[in-house]
């Protein structure tokens, strides 16, 4: 069994070093307030530009540990009922105030239509896509 001690850690002054550039690079590293929760999501857009589906981005982490920090805020300030998949989209989309043409990033208007209208389940793909646009966990939509 290895023990903490046998694994190679910076010391606190090293990682001070790094952090704080880092912090002073994204703006907001930790989302207590509204203001934080707003420019971490600003920042999520950002990145999700950039990224797109590329896990394998150099920034993927950075968009993983901001979108670590909004779920928690969001978790204590903005619940969301249990709902079916469909009807949650629907919320969603009128939170931020968006029609089905808004979301052609996620899926086709037509079959957003079918979602929303419940004739179609939503697939684990664009169920990625939903939460990725509106910064929750996918499992809301499945």
């Amino acid at each position: 069994m290895m023990k903490n001690t046998d694994m190679a850690v910076s010391k606190p002054q090293a990682i001070l070093q790094a952090w704080m550039p880092f912090k002073k690079a994204i703006g907001v590293t930790s989302v207590h307030a509204e203001e934080e929760y707003a420019r971490a999501t600003a920042t999520i857009d950002v990145l999700l530009d950039e990224i797109g589906d590329d896990e394998s981005h150099p920034l993927a982490d950075v968009l993983d540990y901001l979108a670590d920090q909004v779920k928690a805020y969001e978790d204590e300030h903005f619940s969301i009922p249990k709902a079916k998949p469909h009807d949650a989209l629907r919320f969603l989309m009128e939170q931020h105030g968006l029609r089905q043409e808004d979301l052609s990033d996620c899926a086709p208007q037509s079959r957003i239509s079918e979602i929303l209208a419940g004739k179609r389940t939503i697939s684990k793909e664009h169920a990625k896509r939903f939460a990725r646009r509106f910064n929750v966990h996918a499992d809301i939509f499945l």
